[in-house]
């Protein structure tokens, strides 16, 4: 208690819960709150009332709960604070039993108007009063026995000339209050009972709901775990295929990779545009820097370097765009890990291409002979002189890219299903440990409320 709510006398919403187990106890859950307090003694806050208003409030407000309202014979029930709030939530009495205590305490001549009270003449409630006499300091201080302070409390009201009456109607003694709250309380669950059940029904969706967002998690069996492994590789090379063909990978995305791709071209080439300097800027330029060359004659080294630093300037943009392009390729293939290293490959292999252009670019002029005479040795084939034009009104770009991509794609389909050769198949199928343990919580509380809906199913029938 002291590390709930601190030394002293202060409050806090948590409860401290104490279980007793014995076949001689009644199934019940019994929460003790706070009698409510209006002015506050050393060490509480001032505003001690309300806090323990709000407490209370807390519980029975719950349509689940039955209230017990505790309350002394000697003192008016018709002002009493607890009465009162519970009244608040349960207007009708349904679930509200007050427990009159201290009988032995109240004034001669007022007997007649407790009995009143009793038999749910002033202050009407739909499960009536019940009066106990609990044990007194001196009996607690004596360590007197239960079964023998409850034959003490019999005897009292046996010998007692008005409250016997309350025997025969089972309405004294702590037996009968702890027969009652068990017989009310299952009573008020089978009333909550429908309630109840659409409730699980409810909670029942949304969990299926959110095992179908994490997707079927591996088998722990092998030869399971094998198939769907091999399912799964599968699925991604159709998704593969699916991305050499063009297809969107995912027909519910409207922004599927070709979209993005032409997306960020147009913005690529669109900077491009911007970017290239003017005939005339160039011109200019190179008139700046003119030596003892005749008007419209540049230096070759100076119209080289103008080019150079021009190009130059193109670099950054296009390895910009490539790691674009491998963003949006990662993102689809977030789930695969495979993909990493022939990722990182490709894209060396890629950045590599551009570098190459970009120093054949530094080159602003080749001889024809030099030109053919090195394709000639790259290709493994003859290129005379005649193929010239052919380079120069044919661009191979675009089947070079193509060709590239596809060589992309079905290497890494290939690489996929290499997987297969040697498969450590739970290295392979591990996952994100909050993804599985959110599955393994779902799928637990899936089979209790399951459990909970069949259970409550057979009382609904019966």
């Amino acid at each position: 208690q002291n590390e709930l709510a601190g030394k002293g006398v202060g409050i806090c919403d948590e409860l401290i819960t104490l279980e007793v187990m014995s076949p001689d106890v009644c199934d019940l859950t019994l929460i003790d709150l706070p009698g409510i307090a209006r002015v506050p003694v050393k060490g509480q806050p001032e505003d001690i009332g309300k806090q323990i208003k709000r407490l209370i409030m807390k519980f029975i407000v719950k349509h689940e709960t039955i209230n017990l309202v505790v309350v002394p014979c000697n003192t008016d029930i018709a002002t009493t604070e607890a009465l009162k709030m519970a009244q608040e939530v349960d207007p009708k009495g349904i679930r509200t039993v007050a427990i009159l205590t201290k009988p032995d305490l109240i004034d001669k001549g007022t007997e007649k108007n407790v009995l009143a009270i009793v038999h749910n003449n002033v202050i009407p409630l739909r499960k009536g009063y019940i009066m106990v006499k609990c044990r007194g300091q001196q009996q607690i201080d004596d360590k007197i026995p239960l079964e023998e302070v409850a034959q003490m409390e019999r005897d009292f009201f046996q010998n007692h000339d008005y409250f016997r009456c309350l025997l025969e109607e089972d309405k004294a003694t702590v037996k009968s209050l702890a027969v009652k709250l068990a017989q009310d309380l299952v009573d008020h669950i089978k009333k909550s009972l429908p309630q109840l059940y659409e409730q699980i029904k409810k909670q029942l969706w949304n969990v299926k709901t959110a095992l179908k967002e994490c997707e079927d998690g591996p088998p722990e069996n092998l030869e399971a775990a094998k198939e769907f492994l091999i399912k799964t590789l599968n699925r991604f090379n159709e998704q593969i295929k699916l991305l050499i063909s063009g297809e969107p990978m995912n027909e519910m995305n409207e922004k599927h990779l070709c979209f993005q791709f032409r997306a960020e071209f147009k913005k690529w080439n669109d900077n491009l545009n911007k970017s290239k300097p003017s005939f005339s800027d160039l011109k200019q330029l190179s008139e700046n820097y003119r030596g003892w060359e005749l008007p419209g004659f540049s230096n070759y080294r100076l119209f080289e370097k103008i080019l150079q630093d021009r190009v130059a300037k193109f670099k950054e943009p296009a390895t910009h765009l490539l790691n674009t392009i491998k963003d949006i390729i990662m993102k689809q293939f977030s789930d695969v890990d495979k993909l990493n290293s022939i990722q990182l490959n490709q894209q060396e292999k890629a950045e590599q291409r551009i570098s190459e252009q970009f120093k054949m670019e530094n080159r602003i002029f080749t001889q024809d002979p030099i030109f053919l005479k090195i394709l000639s040795e790259v290709k493994n084939e003859t290129f005379s002189e005649d193929a010239l034009p052919v380079f120069d009104k044919l661009c191979t770009y675009s089947h070079m890219l193509e060709a590239y991509y596809e060589e992309t794609a079905q290497l890494l389909s290939t690489d996929i299903m290499k997987i297969l050769e040697n498969p450590d198949v739970h290295e392979l199928l591990s996952e994100n440990s909050d993804v599985g343990r959110r599955r393994k919580e779902l799928r637990a509380r899936l089979n209790r409320l399951t459990a909970a809906a069949e259970e409550i199913s057979k009382f609904l029938i019966d």
